[in-house]
């Protein structure tokens, strides 16, 4: 007759084996997620300063036809293709600031909470040194 006692069918994983597993995906999610998170950042303050000089041009356009500086956001529509980009550091249309200093026009991104601690690039148009 046969000892069964001591022959086990081996189906599935241990408890060990899963805790290594678990443990090995923590340790490359600790290593992944920070560099993940300044890349998208990164990102988005990049997108934010390029469609800061894309209202920009569309500033300096409409003050050579005009003869002067609109500082309403809102006026900027029709020029950047149907509607002002989106500022992905705010999340709005409306991140960002057009001020006239009267013999030019400074354009910014507005910093938002999206995109951590950051710098946007000022754009100055318009007749500087004057």
């Amino acid at each position: 007759m046969k000892d069964i006692r001591y022959t086990r069918a081996s189906k599935g994983f241990t408890l060990i084996e899963l805790l290594v597993v678990v443990l090995i995906l923590g340790i490359l999610t600790a290593i992944a997620l920070p560099s993940y998170v300044s890349s998208v950042n990164a990102s988005r303050m990049g997108a934010a300063n390029a469609n800061a000089r894309a209202l920009a041009t569309a500033v300096q356009g409409k003050a050579i036809s005009a003869g002067s500086y609109d500082t309403t956001l809102a006026d900027y529509s029709a020029d950047m293709g149907g509607t002002i980009p989106l500022n992905p550091c705010t999340g709005t249309t409306t991140g960002y600031t057009i001020v006239d200093t009267g013999t030019s026009c400074q354009i910014t991104a507005s910093v938002g909470t999206n995109c951590g601690t950051w710098a946007p690039t000022v754009y100055t148009v318009g007749y500087q040194g004057e």
